[in-house]
């Protein structure tokens, strides 16, 4: 009488925690244990909202920059989606240089180091240079420095839907942009 005491109580819970279960459950991994929380709070106006990580095709009516501009080159591409920043104190970056957090830099994942980037939030826009790799949450395009994204104005939010501008990159001629995969 015991062991079928005992057995009904072992088939029981299992099926109790599974009617009870917490909506933490439902979250993926990145979403439960990421460092920045995720913003509540409404798109800024003025963006529209893309698809995630979309990068837009240089538009047909889009003119070649004049040969003037020292160097600078606009590659007419536009990558928008969510971007977060990132302020450790001390650390090498992925091209070797020391990371500083007052300096207007960001990571990509496959962009060339020394790729100069408009990024825009809401009315706001800051130039910022490549040096290092990331981010490592799927859903994110850049990791801005604690810097850029003062300038822009995300630090209360953590993460932000911005529009990113490639502007130059080092080598236009081996200059590769990342593939929409």
């Amino acid at each position: 009488m015991h062991l079928l005491v005992r057995i009904a109580a072992i088939a029981t819970v299992p099926a109790w925690i599974g009617l009870n279960a917490n909506g933490a459950a439902a979250q993926d991994f990145n979403d439960r244990w990421s460092i920045i929380p995720r913003a509540q709070a409404e798109p800024a106006p003025g963006l529209e909202q893309p698809k995630k990580d979309q990068i837009e095709a240089p538009s047909p009516t889009a003119q070649e920059p004049s040969a003037d501009r020292s160097g600078m080159r606009s590659f007419n591409r536009v990558i928008s989606g969510k971007a977060s920043y990132y302020s450790y104190s001390k650390g090498k970056t992925a091209s070797g240089s020391s990371f500083n957090r007052n300096h207007l830099t960001a990571a990509h994942r496959s962009l060339p180091f020394g790729t100069k980037l408009r990024v825009t939030y809401g009315g706001s826009s800051v130039i910022v240079t490549i040096n290092d790799r990331g981010p490592f949450i799927r859903s994110r395009v850049l990791d801005l420095s604690l810097a850029a994204a003062r300038s822009l104005g995300i630090t209360d939010r953590g993460v932000a839907q911005i529009r990113a501008e490639v502007l130059s990159t080092p080598n236009p001629a081996e200059a590769k942009l990342p593939s929409t995969n």
